[in-house]
């Protein structure tokens, strides 16, 4: 009974930790470039009571044997790098990734992070930020007389400025690529970090190489889908009950066990 109980047990602390994922998921429907994270889980040891393939009493061999197993545990919380749906905003800051790739944000400590949130702002000196401040790498300054700015799917980025005819470029937006994107550390505020599980960064154009091109005036929104994030809380709910009620189950056999009288 013992090993039921610690079984069921391990159960329901995999369920609470699917819930956390869900929850989170869910709390971030309405984030920008957010991606959904997956629990996986796997089975733990187990006790072979009888191997298969062994000699019965009788000679004859055993087709299959006898294992228990001791539970579940969890593995991993994956990132699901889908496209989100896009939001179109006519903001000429706004800008989103069509296809594979990350923007480069450089942190105050001088490391460099990775995020698919494009809703960048200008700075008192004009420079492309994060709305935590971070700044775009490379960098990217635009004029104090700009009129207007514009954003092509390559990346480049042009400054009309007060009295002229033409936009003048002022700088590129590089995309980085990673071979294993489920592999970056996420660190909050819609930013990554690079491990050696995601593999050696390489950064270049937009639309070459693989990389997705850059949509002006265009947000990537969450990839959560709400119906899906209640359909999986809804079976982790039901799989903690059925655990809990295993527990209960070897409890009252354990009770009934202790209850016996010669």
């Amino acid at each position: 009974m013992s090993r039921a109980l610690s079984i069921a047990a391990s159960g329901m602390q995999a369920q609470s930790l699917n819930i956390d994922v869900i929850s989170n998921n869910l709390a971030n429907v309405s984030t920008t470039g957010f991606k959904r994270s997956r629990a996986d889980f796997q089975d733990l040891l187990y006790q072979t009571l009888r191997p298969a393939g062994a000699a019965s009493s009788s000679g004859n061999q055993v087709p299959t044997g006898i294992q228990l197993g001791q539970g579940t545990r969890p593995v991993a919380t994956q990132k699901i790098f889908i496209q989100g749906n896009y939001q179109h905003t006519e903001n000429e800051l706004d800008i989103a990734i069509e296809g594979s790739g990350f923007f480069q944000i450089m942190q105050p400590n001088g490391e460099i992070a990775y995020s698919r949130s494009g809703a960048f702002k200008l700075n008192s000196n004009g420079e492309i930020t994060t709305s935590d401040g971070y700044l775009l790498e490379p960098a990217i300054t635009v004029p104090s007389n700009t009129v207007s700015v514009s954003i092509g799917m390559d990346g480049t980025v042009s400054a009309l400025t007060a009295g002229q005819v033409t936009p003048n470029q002022i700088g590129t937006i590089e995309l980085a690529q990673f071979p294993n994107p489920a592999g970056l550390s996420s660190i909050g505020r819609n930013l990554y970090l690079n491990t050696d599980a995601s593999g050696n960064v390489t950064t270049g154009t937009a639309g070459k190489d693989g990389r997705g091109t850059i949509s002006q005036g265009n947000l990537e929104m969450s990839n959560v889908s709400v119906v899906d994030e209640m359909v999986n809380m809804i079976t982790a709910q039901r799989a903690y009950e059925i655990n809990s009620k295993s527990i209960q189950a070897a409890d009252e056999m354990l009770q009934l066990a202790n209850n016996l009288k010669r």
